[in-house]
């Protein structure tokens, strides 16, 4: 059940991406060798708990991108529009100077079920941080994008709701999006130890907590699959396999639980955190030409 998610292709990319793709602050990269030739693609994740810009070369490939932790959305919607701009438009500079190309065009996603005003709040962002917006396109879609899968549900985990896109033969027959995502992790965590969010954010991905806090994360994980269980049965669709991407998704444990709340087979590809983000910049449908 899991071949799929080792195709050579899906784990290249992904392992490319972890290289490329700088986590703010880390120190800033230095310039390409040499000017991207041919059609770059861009796309803007602009998600609860991270931002995260990713630049793709001709083939499909990641060339260069940044991502950062940035509480400018909530729930698919931008409640921070200022903080939203002025953090693209920085991260568009820098990674601008590290390919020597200005990028002009960016695709950009959001959680399925968002209002329509909210969609386009999104694609407000990035035209005032000087990106046109050229596509907007649900999460778990994008995230097929990259994945190429026929048949079964995406489950995107990302840091304020859970979105699931159910897919028969490549094509998308149903969405859906509920609150419960990594910010209520950290909730959690921070209410069972007395601490503030922020550092409740840095306990829940310390490799040393991580098996301590899992009993007390649990029934939030059985959230997310309770969500997902009633949505796969809504949907009418027989499906045999979930793939969960997101960042949340990386939880030691979490796989295990949901598959064992919902009787589904359960997987996750490597470095999930960059498959909706990778898929996103897959669907940018103007090219930024090198100049």
């Amino acid at each position: 059940m899991q071949d799929y998610l080792a195709r050579p292709e899906v784990v290249q990319t992904l392992a490319r991406a972890e290289q490329v793709i700088r986590w703010l602050p880390n120190p800033e990269p230095p310039r390409l060798d040499s000017i991207p030739e041919g059609t770059l693609y861009v796309g803007v994740d602009l998600g609860t708990a991270y931002l995260v810009l990713v630049v793709l070369d001709e083939g499909y490939q990641p060339l260069a991108g940044e991502y950062q932790f940035a509480q400018v959305v909530r729930d698919g919607l931008v409640v921070d529009f200022i903080g939203a701009v002025d953090r693209l438009r920085e991260m568009k500079e820098r990674v601008e100077r590290r390919l020597g190309v200005q990028l002009t065009y960016a695709a950009s996603g959001y959680p399925p079920g968002v209002p329509q005003a909210e969609v386009r709040a999104v694609a407000n962002v990035l035209e005032a941080a000087n990106l046109r917006c050229t596509k907007l396109v649900d999460e778990p879609t994008a995230a097929n994008a990259l994945l190429g899968l026929q048949n079964g549900a995406i489950v995107d985990v990302g840091g304020g709701t859970t979105g699931i896109a159910i897919l028969q033969d490549g094509e998308v027959v149903y969405t859906a999006d509920e609150p419960t995502g990594g910010t209520h992790f950290s909730l959690v965590v921070a209410g069972a130890n007395d601490i503030t969010f922020e550092a409740a954010e840095q306990m829940k991905t310390n490799p040393d907590e991580q098996s301590r806090l899992f009993p007390v994360l649990r029934p939030v994980m059985e959230k997310v699959a309770s969500i997902t269980a009633r949505h796969v049965s809504n949907s009418k669709v027989p499906i045999d396999r979930l793939t969960l991407v997101g960042g949340t998704c990386t939880y030691p444990g979490m796989a295990k639980v949901i598959e064992e709340y919902t009787g589904i087979s359960t997987s996750v590809p490597y470095r999930p955190v960059f498959v909706t983000p990778l898929g996103i910049a897959m669907h940018d449908r103007e090219p930024n030409l090198p100049v």
